[in-house]
C-alpha cells in the first residue's frame, strides 16, 4: 500500500512540477523562441540594407565630382539665401548692373484645408521667391536674362516689371535710355 501512496504522490508530484514549472518554461522559451526568429530576420534585413548600402556608395563614387557640384548647385539640400543673392548680383554685375531692394521670402503654404497642408508638407522639395530691383539698358537687361536662363540654378521668373525712364538726359541721344526692371524669381531646393 505504502508504494500506492508513493506512486500517486510521484504522479501528483510530476503533474505539479509540469503546470508549475515546465510548462511556463515551455511556454517562456516559445516567447524567446519567435522574438530570436524576430532578431534573426531584423539582421538579415540589416545585412541586405548595408548590401545595399555598399551598392549605393559604389555608385554614388562613381559619379564624377564636378557634375555632383553641378548637381548640388542646380538643386541644392538647404537654402542660402546670402549665396544666392550674391550669386545673382555677380551675374547682374557682369552686365553692368546691381541688384537693389532684394527681399526674399517663403512664398505661403498655408492652406485653408486639411488635404492641402498635408500635400505641401509630404513634397520632397521647397521654395524660395526672391524679389529685386535693377537698372540698365535693355541689351543689358537681355545679356542678364540670357546668363539666368543658362546659370546651373533652377530658378522661374514670377513677375517682371519694367519701368521707362521719365525723361532722357541733355546730349544722350546716342545712347540707349537706362530702364528700371523689378523681378520677381523663385528657386527650390530639397528638403
Amino acid at each position: 500500500m505504502t508504494r500506492n501512496i508513493f506512486s500517486i504522490l510521484f504522479v501528483c508530484g510530476a503533474i505539479a512540477t509540469f503546470f508549475f514549472y515546465t510548462s511556463p518554461s515551455y511556454d517562456k522559451i516559445q516567447t524567446l523562441s519567435a522574438q530570436n526568429k524576430q532578431y534573426n530576420a531584423a539582421l538579415d534585413k540589416a545585412q541586405q540594407l548595408q548590401q545595399l548600402k555598399q551598392t549605393l556608395l559604389t555608385r554614388y563614387n562613381s559619379f564624377d565630382p564636378n557634375s555632383l557640384n553641378k548637381l548640388s548647385t542646380m538643386l541644392p539640400d538647404q537654402v542660402d539665401n546670402i549665396r544666392l543673392i550674391l550669386d545673382l548680383d555677380n551675374l547682374a554685375g557682369r552686365f553692368g548692373m546691381g541688384l537693389q531692394n532684394v527681399d526674399v521670402s517663403t512664398p505661403s503654404t498655408q492652406s485653408s484645408s486639411v488635404v492641402g497642408s498635408i500635400q505641401a508638407s509630404s513634397a520632397a522639395y521647397d521654395s524660395l521667391t526672391i524679389q529685386f530691383s535693377t537698372r540698365g539698358t535693355y541689351d543689358q537687361f537681355i545679356q542678364f536674362l540670357t546668363a539666368l536662363e543658362s546659370s546651373l540654378r533652377l530658378v522661374d521668373v514670377i513677375s517682371l516689371t519694367m519701368s521707362a525712364p521719365s525723361a532722357a538726359a541733355p546730349g544722350s541721344a546716342n545712347l540707349q535710355p537706362v530702364y528700371s526692371y523689378t523681378m520677381t524669381l523663385q528657386t527650390y531646393w530639397l528638403r
